[in-house]
């Protein structure tokens, strides 16, 4: 007996269905979380099982796939926001890094330049004193005739300062300056302090403006205690020059 095939053809979904693809890309964003509680319940409402002789195929609604896909977009757009802001974060860290590079180097340059100033300026030997007896004063109590240089009053024990920068080239005995300090100056002038009580620096050291090199007194030929201030063009006696011209011309109140 011969049997005739019917002319009908196999029942297929009543839907478009996207079959292996969809369901690859299921299984790995099953993995990765994305289906997750949303897409279950789709699955088993729109996923139907395909016979086709060979192994099950699982496909899924179109809507089902839509939903899928809006959740891949969204958790990659979520990444993208995070390397966003972290890349943000990092150039804000470098800006504020160079900032502070900026104002500690501006700091810097600040200190520096206040340090040269300071060391350039000059001030008075005694501080608040005043001329007690002025240069070329004449009279028997100097040998040559008139006063070499000026007298600043001062109790003795009085704090005696350096007029500026500069290296001690004497400090010792001067016969009639009693004890004295010699010092050549930045600028390749000499200053000279006589009738000290006491001697704070030595001979080659470095000094800076209004650093205490002695304590004033009545030591040499003096009829008291004061401090006796030379500004000379050398480090020797009888290159003098007028003190209190001297100071004024470098800022100094006198």
């Amino acid at each position: 007996m011969a049997f005739t095939c019917g002319t009908g053809k196999h029942r297929r979904p009543s839907r478009v269905k996207r079959t292996t693809t969809n369901a690859v890309g299921v299984a790995a964003l099953t993995t990765t979380g994305v289906v997750g509680a949303l897409a279950a319940p789709a699955l088993a409402a729109e996923s139907s099982v395909e016979q086709t002789g060979l192994t099950p195929v699982v496909t899924l609604g179109d809507s089902v796939a839509e939903q899928i896909d809006e959740q891949a977009a969204a958790q990659q757009r979520a990444a993208d926001e995070a390397a966003a802001l972290k890349k943000a974060e990092e150039a804000a860290r470098k800006r504020a890094a160079e900032e502070a590079r900026k104002e500690r180097e501006a700091k810097e340059r600040a200190a520096r330049e206040a340090e040269r100033k300071r060391l350039n300026s000059f001030v008075l030997p005694i501080t608040g004193s005043y001329v007690s007896t002025g240069y070329k004063t004449g009279g028997s109590l100097w040998s040559s005739g008139s006063h070499t240089g000026v007298d600043f009053h001062a109790a003795s024990g009085t704090p005696v300062h350096a007029v500026g920068s500069g290296t001690v080239v004497t400090a010792g005995w001067g016969g009639a300056y009693g004890n004295q300090v010699v010092i050549k100056m930045h600028d390749g002038t000499y200053t000279m302090y006589g009738h000290l009580s006491s001697i704070g620096v030595s001979v080659g050291q470095a000094v800076t403006p209004g650093q205490r090199i002695a304590l004033s007194g009545s030591t040499g030929n003096t009829t008291g205690p004061h401090l006796h201030f030379e500004a000379r063009t050398t480090a020797e006696y009888g290159s003098d020059m007028d003190p209190v011209g001297y100071l004024r011309a470098r800022g100094v109140s006198v």
